[in-house]
């Protein structure tokens, strides 16, 4: 655990997105969840008026992924969810359970 904290640490000295991108995406994910309901009524209901009038950061398409540790928007491992950067630099480190790396 102290490694994972030291490398994410080191991690994110070397590239790391601006804290107002990063407040700006939590601030996409609330939104989208919370008028997640409201926009399934009205696509159902076929009022596309009404749903022009949801805020732009209402929609789900908005939502960018970015890695946890970094805030990285490019490069984004789903599976891992983290960045294909800090995904090397932690499999090299051998803080990655059951990734190992290729040689044949």
């Amino acid at each position: 655990m102290r490694n994972l904290v030291y490398l994410s640490k080191k991690i994110t000295n070397k590239i790391m997105a601006k804290e107002s991108m990063k407040a700006r995406e939590r601030k996409r994910r609330k939104m989208s969840a919370q008028y997640a309901e409201k926009r399934k009524a009205l696509i159902e209901a076929g009022d596309y008026e009404g749903l022009q009038k949801l805020p732009k950061n209402a929609s789900p398409v908005r939502l960018h992924n970015r890695c946890k540790l970094t805030g990285r928007p490019k490069g984004y491992m789903r599976i891992f969810g983290i960045s294909r950067v800090s995904f090397r630099e932690m499999a090299n480190n051998g803080l990655i359970p059951g990734v190992r790396k290729a040689s044949w």
